[in-house]
């Protein structure tokens, strides 16, 4: 199979799966456990078949150019270490998911978990093959994204809503943080292809800025892997159901962290400061999780500690600045994840069975479900480093370096041994709660299930993991051996040291301190059994530093009361003040500018003033004053006034030559002030509070200070105009675009050239935008509650309804369709022709004044004349607009026409043109931009009427709401009253 399908297929099948188990209906569950399942095999059988070149030294590289001018491409690149990572996020993913088909009820919407899940496999995936900086940023917070939902997945519980908060608030700020800092060392490289960073070592570590992008990627990656003083998110995730925790602590989420800095380990470790900050971290982290886990009387909550320690582990051995050191990190990280996530899934056994994972109200259950218990007693035994388990290993390594770490502190590497050893203890402790506090004891008592053996393929991904353990544990050499050769190979290169995984290396220190960890562990839980019988919640000495409380105040802090203070200082809920201030700024930024560059006469002469165009510029300025002034009291007025602004802009547009802005111009302005028209019917009625109005001077002082600002702002902005105008540059960037806008974009309409090819990713942008600015007004109007005052029929339609009411024969609305039957009829005979001239923009639009946006509006001042003349109701009786619909299309069209270049390795939203030789018509030219603009075109229209329909529906709910009374009904008048604007709504 080529590289690039094997590497692309591996990202992009679980997010396709993803899409298809989320189509599934709510309870199919069977489908989408077997979709997911054969999804992850696929990623094991793809990992097969590219062992043989990573297995011999090789690296899989594809590049796909995106903005190549800026360095920055889709790369993605597996070597063997990034393989050990996608086999444990593939591998444990089977198991996980053929687990998590027995644990998850039949009356959870189970596609969504696996829909949920599958994007998280595949962010994961996308994480450790990513071969660009960005790109790891990019899957970094997608993991993050898709771990929230995991977390929340139970959102009707407040634990689970709460938990997945955390982990998110936590985990993407330290996503950010990493953003910044791979730019950052992107910068100091000059490139931020991993090839090219992973080969620059010594440049990046005497970088003056090697400092502050150490700093900001270690507190992504810290952040992420629950590391000290960022550990308390973790154990909240426990509201997850158990698939997620085995899943998320065992290979993936927390994983993230280690992974990020084994592999910029080459480049970021060796120095002071690395020791420093992630020596102490892990040093710290492995203590507390550990002593923490001891007293946790959940066991979910147990075995989140002790994944906390174990991280601890891992990351205090990346930062001992040791080659071999690195190895054991490695090791360990393999180790960990089979023996924690056979745990978890023992936890959820246990949990799923008995109806409770409080270990306080558990014991005995050996007797009820004993093959469980020997599969957990195992896995236990191998987090403990029990010797012939895998667990031993690499915590044999782990002291073997605590006893030969080499650092700038003496003292630190003396406790160093001491401090590992007093871990493993606390390891020993939690480990023999765990088994014996569950297990072992008298039959409980008062269980919420009776106890009792799982079903057979429920235990089975626990039995898989737990062989593992033992198989490791005895033949580590023969079987871990080549994987563990391969990935440090890969992260280290030449710099590998030797290394043995014999399981005896004779009787040697390390090997001692595991006697002695193990011999202080049980001692230690022997004498805590007084206090933990006694149920005290928290752990002694620490117990009252709570994470989430601190948190929690820091969030009360952040979201609270400095954003109360700061709203107090410099918001409001007037636009007038706001506006002031952004006014303002703008004004004193340009004036800094000015006064610090000066201000100088231009290159070119002007010419004089067009007394016609002076007159026309004359009646805008009027127009605008006046809105200005009607704005308060007279807003349709205002409105009217601003229209009219608009169409001397449009006609400014056509005197200088510039169809396509005018064209728009005169198009937005129709759209925004019909909708302008429908939200004026909300706002409440403008009255004045007898008493509330400040004294004359005052009211005197503020319109003088808003005129001195509008016209300075005014003046500045002419004048800004008139400098540009009067300058002719050396090079002007339109040049650029004409000579290209035919040859290389094959239009001669170079503004929608610019538009979908040239700047076609700003374009993707601004649509993007678009429509998640038309989803969050819906979203908002749906919620809208209008003024009390604004919820009235108006009393134009009120005497219309009375009018049609009091005559025999007549039906309420009847006056409104007599008024308006010929209009309506009008924009009946007219849809289809708006429709055609839409069409005729369109398609026109890459060589003549046109294009997507232009068509779109058009299209949409069709519909909207429906609305306007037949009502809402009468609308959509008839026909069904789907603007969501519209939306969807119109971004995969524009996006699927930039991906499409990728087939033919060409960057991102390349164009390309050819000519058509159609029968009668003859030579036709044809751009794939059209489909771009056909996107745009999609989008226009589906936000426009999102939109739209959000305020006539709130007309609809309105008038609901607003059912005249019987002693309201107003006295029919003996004439028929005049018709209304806006039909029925």
């Amino acid at each position: 199979m080529p590289d690039a399908l094997l590497l692309l297929t591996l990202v992009g099948l679980p997010f396709l799966s993803a899409i298809g188990a989320g189509l599934l209906p709510t309870h199919a569950r069977n489908a989408a456990a077997w979709l997911a399942g054969m999804t992850a095999v696929a990623g094991i059988a793809l990992l097969l078949a590219a062992y043989p070149t990573v297995e011999a030294g090789g690296v899989l590289r594809h590049e796909v150019a995106w903005m190549p001018s800026l360095g920055l491409n889709l790369v993605l690149r597996m070597d063997g270490f990034a393989w050990l990572f996608a086999g444990m996020v593939s591998g444990v993913g089977v198991l996980v998911i053929v687990y998590a088909r027995y644990y998850m009820s039949a009356d959870d919407p189970v596609p969504r978990f696996f829909a949920f899940l599958l994007a998280f496999m595949g962010s994961m995936t996308g994480v450790v093959i990513a071969g660009n900086l960005i790109q790891i940023a990019f899957f970094w917070e997608l993991t993050s994204l898709f771990s929230f939902l995991l977390i929340g997945y139970w959102h009707h519980l407040a634990a689970a809503r709460d938990g997945a908060r955390m982990a998110l608030t936590i985990t993407a700020t330290g996503g950010l943080c990493l953003f910044a800092g791979v730019l950052v060392l992107g910068h100091i490289v000059g490139s931020y292809d991993l090839d090219a960073v992973l080969a620059a070592g010594d440049r990046i570590r005497a970088h003056p800025l090697y400092l502050p992008a150490l700093v900001l990627i270690l507190l992504g990656a810290l952040t992420k892997s629950a590391q000290f003083p960022f550990h308390f998110w973790l154990p909240h995730a426990m509201a997850a159901p158990t698939p997620v925790s085995a899943y998320l602590h065992s290979a993936t989420l927390v994983k993230a962290g280690v992974f990020l800095m084994a592999r910029l380990w080459p480049v970021l470790a060796g120095t002071d400061a690395w020791f420093w900050i992630v020596g102490t971290a892990g040093l710290a982290t492995l203590l507390i999780g550990a002593y923490i886990a001891i007293f946790q009387h959940d066991l979910k909550g147990l075995l989140a500690y002790s994944t906390i320690s174990h991280l601890g582990l891992i990351t205090l051995l990346l930062g001992l600045n040791s080659e071999l050191a690195m190895v054991a990190a490695i090791f360990h990280i393999i180790n960990h994840a089979t023996f924690k996530a056979s745990l978890f899934m023992a936890a959820g056994i246990i949990d799923h069975e008995t109806g409770t994972r409080d270990i306080r109200r558990l014991s005995g259950l050996n007797r009820f479900m004993p093959f469980t218990a020997r599969l957990a007693m195992v896995a236990a035994a191998a987090m403990a480093g029990v010797p012939l388990l895998n667990g031993f290993l690499s915590k044999e390594m782990f002291f073997a370096e605590a006893l030969s770490a080499e650092g700038p502190l003496p003292l630190l590497l003396d406790i160093l041994p001491v401090a590992a050893t007093v871990a493993s203890a606390f390891s020993v402790a939690y480990s023999l709660r765990f088994i014996h506090g569950t297990f072992f004891g008298p039959d409980p008592v008062d269980l919420p299930l009776t106890p009792h053996e799982p079903p057979t393929w429920m235990r089975f991904p626990v039995e898989i993991l737990v062989l593992a353990c033992i198989i490791v544990g005895l033949f580590p050499a023969a079987t871990v051996g080549p994987y563990l050769d391969m990935a440090a190979h890969a992260a280290l290169g030449a710099a590998t040291p030797e290394y043995s995984l014999a399981v005896w290396h004779g009787f040697n220190r390390p090997l001692l301190m595991s006697l002695v960890a193990l011999v202080a562990g049980v001692s230690l839980y022997l004498l805590l059994q007084q206090h933990l019988k006694k149920g005290i919640e928290g752990a002694p000495l620490i117990g009252s530093l709570q994470g989430q409380r601190m948190f929690e105040r820091a969030m009360v802090f952040l979201s609270w009361r400095l954003a109360r203070t700061l709203e107090g200082l410099f918001g409001t809920r007037r636009l007038q003040p706001q506006l002031r201030l952004v006014v303002s700024v703008a004004v004193l930024a340009a004036g800094w500018t000015i006064y610090l560059r000066g201000l100088g006469p231009g290159n070119l002469t002007p010419s004089g003033i067009d007394p016609v165009l002076a007159l026309l510029w004359a009646i805008g300025a009027v127009c605008a004053l006046g809105a200005a002034s009607q704005a308060k009291y007279h807003r349709l007025a205002a409105l009217i006034l601003l229209g009219g602004t608009g169409l001397v802009t449009c006609v400014t547009f056509v005197w200088f030559s510039a169809p396509d802005l005018a064209l728009t111009q005169l198009l937005v302005e129709v759209v925004t002030t019909i909708l302008l028209l429908l939200g004026l019917r909300w706002l409440p009625k403008r009255l004045e509070v007898p008493g509330a109005r400040p004294s004359e001077v005052i009211t005197t002082t503020r319109r003088l200070r808003d005129l001195g600002i509008a016209v300075t702002a005014g003046v500045g902005m002419a004048g800004l105009a008139f400098g540009v105008m009067t300058r002719f540059p050396p090079e002007i960037l339109a040049e650029h675009f004409l000579e290209r806008a035919y040859t290389e974009g094959g239009g001669t309409n170079v503004v929608n050239v610019i538009l979908v090819d040239f700047r076609g990713f700003d374009t993707l942008g601004e649509i993007t935008v678009l429509g998640v600015v038309a989803l969050t007004a819906y979203a908002l109007l749906r919620r809208f509650r209008p003024a009390p005052d604004s919820v009235d029929v108006p009393e134009q339609q009120r005497d219309q309804s009375a009018y049609d009411i009091s005559r025999p024969g007549r039906r309420e609305g009847d006056t409104v369709a007599d008024w308006l039957l010929i209009p309506s009829v009008i924009a009946r005979l007219l849809f289809p022709v708006i429709g055609l001239v839409a069409v005729y923009l369109l398609l026109r639009g890459h060589d003549l004044p046109g294009g997507g946006f232009a068509a779109g509006l058009t299209a949409s001042i069709a519909l909207i004349l429906q609305y306007m003349l037949g009502g809402t109701q009468w609308v959509e009786a008839r026909l069904r607009v789907l603007p969501l619909r519209w939306m969807g299309v119109g971004l995969l069209l524009a996006t699927g026409t930039g991906l499409a270049a990728w087939a033919f390795g060409r960057p991102f939203l390349t164009s390309y043109f050819a000519y058509a030789k159609l029968p009668l018509i003859g030579s036709m030219p044809l751009a794939s931009a059209l489909v771009f603009d056909i996107g745009v075109f999609a989008l226009v229209v589906g936000a426009t009427m999102l939109t739209l329909i959000a305020l006539a529906h709130q007309s609809v709910r309105g008038h609901r709401a607003a059912a005249p009374r019987p002693s309201d009904e107003p006295a029919a008048p003996a004439t028929a009253p005049a018709a209304t604007a806006m039909g029925d709504d």
